[in-house]
């Protein structure tokens, strides 16, 4: 998993919108390589899906949601995902939430 600065953890992430229960967790093989699915309960109208990915992700990774910041992808399921600073297990969690 990239860390940029030694700080930011990026990853690539497919939301899977209207799921019956959240969860973060999975391997999806998508266009920008490996990333890992984040089912939430939301529909992709008005951002609710994006404010729920990124809460599942900071739930995930044991950080406030303001550290966590789609990059690219707001409009769609595949995004591109940082989280800024990164925790100190963070590459470790990722790799975890990959399978």
């Amino acid at each position: 998993p990239p860390v940029r600065d030694g700080r930011a953890l990026g990853s690539e992430v497919r939301a899977r919108p209207w799921a019956p229960r959240p969860a973060v967790g999975g391997r999806w093989d998508g266009p920008g390589g490996e990333a890992v699915v984040v089912a939430v309960g939301a529909a992709p109208e008005a951002g609710k899906a994006n404010a729920a990915v990124t809460d599942a992700l900071a739930e995930a990774f044991g950080v406030r949601r303001a550290q966590v910041v789609i990059v690219t992808g707001h409009r769609g399921r595949d995004k591109l995902v940082e989280i800024d600073p990164a925790p100190p297990d963070g590459p470790r969690r990722l790799r975890e939430l990959l399978g």
